[in-house]
């Protein structure tokens, strides 16, 4: 349960002759934020802030996460501990629903989301309606959106808990068994269908990589996956988040809000950036391999080249999800065996950034999505598909911002601005123009 207390402390604003008071308040890890909510109603004025970057929109018991020392803590769990105790459905029902199921309840959870995991018979027809070269994660969006049309009750899952907790279900289950069908289809391969057998990450590896009955997922690799899922759960109050939040504030469907998410996650400024990684990967190779080389590029202020997947515009010293999945890439690689003239590139720029005081000094360490990417690859998963991995971990959070923001009985998002275009002038009749 998230605690905001308002302090016995206002802060001052004067304008003109005319001072206004604001109280500030604070949250359970002492957060302090100025509650600016009457700001418009008592002084005519607004505040601009371009990109929210100093505005909470929502006061939210999700996510805490410090930049500035590293911590990231679902629901008051650190990252470090659910990743390596729980199951990805059990940090997911944690997101939602607030706390770790017990037994019996991860047992029903897993059940049900066991029993939705097929997909209407339609759906395949409209991934393959799809035009040859769409992007997948437009495919995924599009196919998201369009479940509404199969769940009617869907449209209003509040009208009961059950309408709602259904719906929820759906998505967790269907998600993986579209993402793997999109892989498939990029790949002129036949769908497969659920394993129920599996456990969430494994039965994803087989509807993705099955060749049959006899396919096998590799342990360390479902656990990798199992790990990744986790650690992309939820970010706090980043940009899909925060559309899937504004969009649901509309009493949009879920389905609909988590698309809008899906949508926002695939621009090359949030989802991407492990997509980036490999490609820059791929042109150190084209250029000879040359990590030395690239490294002084990176560290030429004239140069315009950046290192991608190193360094992380909230983590300020060093990204807690990279320390974890650094193991499993390593792990990984070695269980499979994989000889990639790529990835020993990537293996190559990690030690030599990681000994190299420009790099430490300025705190560019490996991110999450360098080792992301790295493992991805490793596994197969084309360069485009990377943001679908990371859609799939992300969606328990996207549900928990969404059902937080309806349970809350927020208000429909509506920000302000400064108008800046032209004042009133008179109509042009169109001979005289």
């Amino acid at each position: 349960m998230s605690q905001i207390a308002e302090l016995n402390e206002t802060v001052e604003i004067k304008i003109g002759g005319e001072t206004y008071n604001f109280p500030v308040i604070v949250g359970s890890e002492n957060e302090k934020g100025i509650d600016i909510s009457k700001l418009r109603g008592q002084t005519k004025y607004v505040t601009l802030d371009r990109g929210f970057k100093n505005t909470g929109s929502c006061k939210s018991g999700i996510t805490f996460l410090n930049g500035e020392e590293g911590v990231l803590r679902y629901r008051g769990y650190a990252i470090e501990d659910l990743t390596d105790k729980a199951s990805f459905l059990e940090v997911a029902y944690l997101c939602i629903y607030g706390e770790l199921p017990n037994q019996e309840q991860l047992d029903n959870f897993t059940k049900e989301i066991q029993a939705e995991s097929d997909v209407p018979e339609g759906v395949a027809a409209i991934i393959d309606a799809l035009p040859e070269g769409s992007h997948p994660m437009g495919m995924l969006a599009s196919t998201i959106n369009a479940l509404h049309g199969y769940y009617p009750e869907s449209l209003d899952p509040y009208r009961s808990d059950e309408a709602k907790d259904k719906t929820i279900v759906r998505l967790i289950a269907k998600l993986p068994a579209i993402s793997a069908m999109i892989y498939r289809k990029l790949n002129g391969l036949s769908y497969n269908k659920a394993d129920k057998s599996l456990d969430y990450s494994a039965n994803f590896l087989k509807m993705t990589f099955g060749d049959g009955d006899s396919y096998e997922p590799n342990a360390r690799v479902v656990q990798a996956i199992n790990k990744l899922l986790i650690l992309h759960a939820d970010h706090e109050q980043n940009c899909s988040a925060s559309t899937v939040r504004i969009v649901g504030s509309a009493h949009a469907n879920l389905y609909t809000a988590i698309s809008a998410g899906i949508s926002a996650l695939w621009g090359p400024l949030h989802g991407g950036a492990n997509q980036k990684v490999i490609e820059m990967l791929e042109n150190i190779k084209s250029d000879g391999g040359d990590t030395e080389k690239w490294l002084n590029k990176a560290k030429d202020k004239a140069d315009p080249f950046r290192l991608m997947g190193f360094g992380h515009r909230v983590y300020k010293n060093f990204d807690p999800r990279a320390r974890i999945i650094k193991k499993s890439a390593d792990d990984v690689l070695n269980d499979l065996g994989i000889e990639d003239p790529v990835l020993d590139i990537a293996k190559g720029l990690e030690s030599a950034a990681l000994s190299d005081s420009y790099f430490a000094d300025r705190k560019l360490y490996p991110n999450v999505d360098f080792y992301s990417g790295i493992i991805y690859r490793a596994l197969g998963i084309p360069t485009e598909m990377f943001t679908v991995m990371f859609a799939l971990g992300r969606l328990p959070g996207w549900i928990a911002q969404w059902k937080e923001m309806r349970d809350n009985g927020d208000p429909i998002g509506r920000p302000r601005q400064i108008y800046t275009g032209e004042t009133h002038r008179p109509f042009v009749e169109l001979q005289n123009r």
